[in-house]
């Protein structure tokens, strides 16, 4: 019998472990008010209508999320992950965060490793574009490029095991680590950007997925705030988030990788939520960069292809609206921009390497804003 608890001691019978820590608690008071203020500190992306005939009685919004001071949607994760991980007691002082990403997530994440002060270490496609590897290397990150884009899970949690590190796990933890009910969530900035428009609520929020956390946390906000809005995901080739929605399948997989940086997965994601996503969408790559081409020639921005998908997207629930006579808004995102993509969706050398034609996508696009018939 043990003798923990000695008999007649009854104010020593009680275990006491106390492992706070006030240096770390001071860091971590620090560290999260840091990455609160660079929240405060940004204004809100801006919500930019996409010129269509007033006739149609169909708008088209895009929100912009390449103004996020590291230039892409993924800002908002990136901050997100980061409270999430502190708060938690993941992240420590001097310890490195590793990430796997495609790149968009490790820039922004590499931003806010820097700004509280922590080594970050970015497990990447060595396809990945030269651009994003840039960025995060300037941000003081650093990158960890491997050949087999499925490997980059597991080297990312082997990293972290060896240096004692946090393997933030953006698949895993996207849809959770963001506050869906509200607290100026993108959903939340959607309805409120769109509240003096002519149809102020959207008929559909057309969003792609990487992790699936912002479909998530889009769904997520429409059904508690009670509105009709649909969500619709399209999804790039190479991955598997369309089949494995179709038949319900979670452990669908695919071979290879997207070609559309920042979406697609060979895997099912545990931050992709099928159940919360009303239509689907498998959207051609080639039809994907014929959009984002067609966007610069409409409003003179370049982006890159994952807004494309969703725009290609956008642009044939338009079509069917303004065919069937119905009005309403619809609304896409502009993820990230297409400078980092200059030599690729904007290279015709890239497009003949991989064997895309993209004129038949480009004729469909001008022909729906010529005529609004959907050619496709």
């Amino acid at each position: 019998m043990s003798d923990a608890f000695p008999a007649g001691a009854p104010g020593r019978d009680t275990l006491d472990v106390d492992r706070s820590d006030p240096g770390h608690r001071a860091w971590l008071k620090d560290a999260v008010r840091k990455v609160q203020a660079d929240s405060n500190r940004s204004a809100d992306t801006h919500l930019i209508s996409f010129p269509l005939p007033e006739q149609w009685g169909v708008d088209l919004y895009l929100k912009d999320e390449s103004t996020h001071p590291t230039g892409s949607l993924k800002h908002r994760l990136a901050r997100s992950l980061f409270l999430y991980g502190l708060c938690n007691g993941w992240i420590r002082p001097g310890r490195p965060v590793i990430e796997a990403s495609s790149g968009s997530t490790a820039v922004s994440e590499a931003y806010f490793a820097k700004l509280i002060g922590v080594p970050f270490i970015a497990v990447m496609p060595r396809t990945t574009s030269s651009e994003k590897t840039r960025l995060i290397e300037f941000h003081g990150g650093r990158c960890h490029l491997v050949d087999d884009p499925r490997s980059v899970y597991e080297v990312s949690a082997a990293l972290a095991a060896e240096s004692g590190g946090h393997y933030m796990d953006q698949f895993t933890y996207a849809e959770r680590a963001t506050d869906w009910r509200g607290n100026n969530n993108i959903a939340e900035s959607v309805y409120e950007q769109m509240r003096l428009e002519r149809f102020p609520e959207p008929a559909w929020i057309v969003a792609t997925a990487g992790t699936g956390g912002t479909s998530a946390t889009i769904a997520r906000y429409i059904r508690y705030t009670q509105r009709d809005t649909r969500v619709c995901v399209p999804d790039p080739e190479n991955s598997c988030f369309f089949d494995g929605w179709l038949r319900g399948d979670n452990e669908a997989r695919v071979e290879g990788s997207s070609r559309i940086e920042g979406i697609g997965r060979p895997r099912m994601e545990p931050s992709f939520l099928p159940t919360a996503v009303d239509r689907m969408m498998k959207v051609p790559d080639a039809a994907a960069v014929a959009a984002v081409r067609a966007l610069e020639r409409a409003i003179g921005r370049r982006a890159g292809g994952s807004t494309g998908t969703g725009l290609w997207s956008a642009l044939k629930i338009v079509s069917e609206m303004a065919a069937e006579g119905r009005t309403g808004s619809v609304v896409t995102l502009i993820c990230d921009p297409g400078d980092r993509y200059l030599d690729k969706y904007y290279s015709d050398d890239w497009l003949a390497a991989q064997g895309l034609d993209i004129a038949p996508y480009t004729r469909t696009i001008e022909t729906l804003l010529a005529t609004g018939d959907w050619a496709g």
